[in-house]
This record gives structure tokens, C-alpha cells and sequence, in this order.
């Protein structure tokens, strides 16, 4: 900065000497303009520096993080009461909203009322195996009976001491009790499969029935909606008598956490040639005229919609830049340093300035700058 005053009180001095000190040159209309023009092109020193070393941003705003609201129930469910008043702050885990808990409890009951009915089952199939193991050892019993009759039969119908028919007709009941061991022995190890199906040591009936009741109770607590931070809501349009869940989609309220609040700053991306993160911050914030806030630098997002490109099957048309499109500008994440963040609602706007050399004299001109702006909201807009 000093160089450019010396150049600029040089030239005036050169001026002042040539045409009006040693007259060497008889002063005229142009050559006042051209000593005008070249004049000004030399102020052109300050904006560059102004520019670069303390980049100005006329569009900031206070960024708070919110989470949109939206019931988890897999059903349409009656609201029941509104446990919040907008705009008072609540502590996380506060009850918000309260919906119908009727029908969940019912389902809980009915699968309380399943799992331990599963439960009983499995004592149920233990005992269905040792049944289907009693019946194979009665049918190889009947098949070792009816295998002597059958040869006992057949030794008499060969001396000619019984009929024929008795041992045709014992070598059939043998063919029969064959068959039904090996279906006694099936069910046996149908039963042993029903009661050793297990995952993580639980019987598989037993688990889904729990995993549905675990399910159900999950749905019952999300009857009733609590805050997920400290925090508070603004625009509450929910009343007792809407409904909610697949009837409804979305959410119903916005919830503006306390955590995590910011300026958001937008700057031209060349101005941000020098700035860096923990660089010293100036805002003028226009909810308080007259006032200065200081802070640092967070982060420079170095990207912006205007570089992303959707998966399409369609080819990039690339046409000529319009001369009138803006300026392309990124955003630099600010932090305050006033320790009541509370006072700057979200959204809450104003200018903010980056000085990326604090000793360069610039930073005068640039404080200068922004506190004749803030001291002017004083004054504007003309509301009459």
C-alpha cells in the first residue's frame, strides 16, 4: 500500500510540476483527461489490494444445522398431543410429539402372547422327538414279530401242517412294518430338524417371534417423538388429529439444532487466492447495527454446483459463456468468537471480510470500509 501512495503522490507531484510549476506544458481539456485517466488507472493499486488481501463478502449468512422431523411408523397414526411451544428451546431427549400408542401396544401383547407360544413349542418339539423315536422302536418290534410269523408260516405251509395263505399274508404285514419304520424314522428326524433349527443358539421360531416383537416395541417407543438435540423448533404446524406415517410422507416439523452454527460467506473464487483456515475475521452483521464480530476462518469450500454433472445419457452441450453470467463464487465457513451464539438466528445476514495479511495497510482501508457499512444500517433501508 505504501508503494501505491508513493506512485500516486508521485504522479500528482508530476503533474503539478509539469503544468503548473515549470509550465513546460500549457495545461488543456485533453490533456486533463488523459492525466485523469492515467490517475484513476493508478487507484486501481488499492482495489487490487483491498482485493486480495482483504477479501470482502457482501453476501454472508448465519448457517445452523436442522433435522426435519419425520415419524418412523409403519402405519397411519393419529397425533394425540403437541408436547412443544415453537421457538422455546428444548434439551435433547424432550418429548415433542405424542401419537396414537392403542394399536402398537396391541400388537406388542400379541407377540408377547407368540413368543411364548414358540417357546413352548421348542419344549413342544423336544418331546415330539422322543415320541417319533418310541414309534420306530414299536415298528421294528412289530416288524421282528411278524418276520417270525412269516417264517414260522412258511415252515408249516412246506410241511403241509397250515395254509398258504398265512405266510403270503405275513410276509405282506412284514413289508408293511418296513415301510413304517422308515417312516417313523422320518418324522424323527423331521422333529430333531424342527428343534435343533437354531441361530445364535435360539431356536429359529423362538428368534423370528422375538425379532418381530423387538420390531414392535420399536414402533411403540417411536409413538412417541423426542428431541434428537438441544435445540428448538420455529415454524410448528402440527396439530392433535393429523395424521402420520404412510398416509403422510415426510417430515412434519423442522428441528434447529444449537450445535454447530457458522457464517457462510460467499466470495468471488479469485479473491481467495491468499486466504487460508484460523485467518482473522470481521462481520457486520445486520441484525446489530453499529456492531463488529470477530472470528476465524473454519474452511474455504472449494466447489460449487456449477462444476457437478448428473449421470445422464445425454452428451455435455458446451456453449459459449454468456457475458452477463455472474461470477462464479465459493463459500468460506466462518466461526464467531462472541461465546453467545444464540443471538444470531439462522439466517441472520451481513458482510464479512477475510484479512489474509493483517499487517498490510490495506487493513485500514478495510475496516474502515465495513464499519461505515454497519454503522449505516443504522439508517438503511428508507422503510419512510
Amino acid at each position: 500500500m505504501i508503494a501505491g501512495l508513493v506512485m500516486v503522490f508521485g504522479y500528482a507531484l508530476i503533474v503539478w510540476a509539469v503544468f503548473f510549476k515549470f509550465k513546460w506544458l500549457k495545461f488543456s481539456i485533453p490533456w486533463g483527461v488523459v492525466s485523469a485517466f492515467v490517475g484513476v488507472h493508478l487507484l486501481i493499486i488499492f482495489m487490487i489490494g483491498l482485493r486480495f488481501m482483504t477479501p470482502l463478502a457482501t453476501d454472508a449468512r448465519i448457517i445452523q444445522h436442522t433435522i426435519q422431523l419425520t415419524p418412523r411408523l409403519p402405519e397411519p397414526t393419529l397425533l394425540m398431543a403437541v408436547l412443544v411451544e415453537p421457538n422455546v428451546p428444548v434439551k435433547k431427549g424432550q418429548p415433542l410429539f405424542q401419537f396414537d400408542r392403542r394399536m402398537f401396544e396391541y400388537k406388542v401383547r400379541q407377540l408377547d402372547a407368540e413368543l411364548a407360544k414358540a417357546k413352548q413349542n421348542v419344549l413342544v418339539m423336544k418331546t415330539d422327538i422322543e415320541v417319533a423315536t418310541q414309534k420306530v422302536s414299536k415298528n421294528k418290534a412289530h416288524l421282528e414279530f411278524a418276520r417270525y410269523q412269516q417264517t414260522l408260516s412258511a415252515n408249516l405251509a412246506k410241511q403241509g401242517a397250515g395254509p398258504e395263505e398265512d405266510a403270503q399274508k405275513w410276509a405282506a404285514q412284514v413289508a408293511a412294518d418296513s415301510a413304517a419304520i422308515k417312516e417313523a424314522q422320518a418324522e424323527e428326524q423331521r422333529a430333531i430338524l424342527n428343534y435343533t433349527s437354531e441361530i445364535n443358539g435360539v431356536n429359529t421360531s423362538v428368534a423370528r417371534t422375538q425379532a418381530e416383537l423387538d420390531q414392535a416395541r420399536f414402533y411403540l417407543e417411536n409413538t412417541l417423538m423426542v428431541a434428537p438435540e438441544d435445540g428448538y423448533i420455529i415454524n410448528l404446524q402440527a396439530r392433535p388429529g393429523m395424521v402420520a406415517g404412510d398416509v403422510r410422507f415426510g417430515a412434519i416439523a423442522s428441528f434447529v439444532c444449537d450445535a454447530d452454527r457458522y457464517l457462510l460467506a460467499n466470495f468471488f473464487q479469485e479473491n481467495l487466492k491468499y486466504v487460508k483456515p484460523g485467518q482473522e475475521v470481521e462481520a457486520a452483521i445486520d441484525l446489530y447495527p453499529g456492531q463488529i464480530f470477530t472470528g476465524k476462518v473454519l474452511a474455504i469450500w472449494q466447489g460449487s454446483g456449477a462444476g457437478q454433472m448428473l449421470p445422464s445419457g445425454t452428451l455435455p452441450n458446451f456453449q459459449a459463456v454468456p457475458t452477463d453470467r455472474p461470477q462464479g463464487q465459493f463459500a468460506v465457513a466462518i466461526k464467531l468468537d462472541d461465546p453467545d451464539q444464540s443471538k444470531f438466528p439462522i439466517g441472520t445476514q451481513g458482510r464479512a471480510t477475510i484479512y489474509a495479511n493483517p499487517q498490510s495497510l490495506f487493513v485500514i482501508l478495510r475496516k474502515i470500509s465495513i464499519r461505515a457499512y454497519t454503522w449505516f444500517n443504522w439508517i438503511y433501508p428508507f422503510s419512510g
